[in-house]
């Protein structure tokens, strides 16, 4: 697992052993970001359920202000200070479940990553963060899964669905 580009191109970053986490592979990381390349210098960007901190850690890379982790997982949450001290990083990370720092949060987001365990539908999740309006008016939300869709959202529309291998990203806008 590496990062794709920006100024931390190249590094390899830790990553949990076996299969129980799985993070985004690079391929489908790469294009992700290729979509977003235009909203990412300059952004707020949270990354839900963040594992390893790929993705966030990516957009840090890429010139993103603020990125904010959150994991219910301590050993996750070491992993991602790891990396992001071996990047000489700083950024928040947030030992807690990604709902409940949903339900307390007080800000708002260009860009939300979420990646919730592949066997949970993040539905009500999206759903509550449409609710608090934590993404600002032009801001997405990029639903990783397994090929369930969280589908319409009051609220929301989905712009775009992309497949990479067995995963798949809604990016949600806010709708008319």
């Amino acid at each position: 697992m590496r990062i794709i580009a920006g100024k931390h191109r190249g590094r390899v970053l830790k990553e949990f052993k076996g299969r129980d986490i799985r993070p985004t592979a690079d391929r489908a990381k790469e294009a992700i970001f290729n979509i977003l390349q235009t909203e990412i210098s300059g952004s707020e960007f949270l990354d839900l359920f963040s594992g390893t901190g790929n993705i966030g850690i990516e957009a840090l890379s890429r010139g993103a202000d603020k990125v904010t982790f959150v994991d219910s997982s301590k050993e996750s949450v070491s992993l991602i200070r790891q990396n992001l001290g071996m990047i000489k990083e700083t950024a928040e990370v947030v030992f807690t479940e990604a709902e409940s720092f949903v339900r307390s949060c007080g800000r708002k987001y260009d860009i939300i990553f979420l990646d919730p365990p592949y066997a949970d539908n993040a539905k009500d999740l999206i759903a509550e963060i449409a609710a608090r309006r934590l993404i600002k008016d032009d801001g997405v939300i990029i639903y990783e899964h397994s090929g369930d869709s969280a589908g319409d959202i009051d609220g929301l529309e989905i712009k775009d669905v992309r497949k990479y291998g067995v995963a798949t990203f809604d990016f949600y806008v806010y709708g008319d």
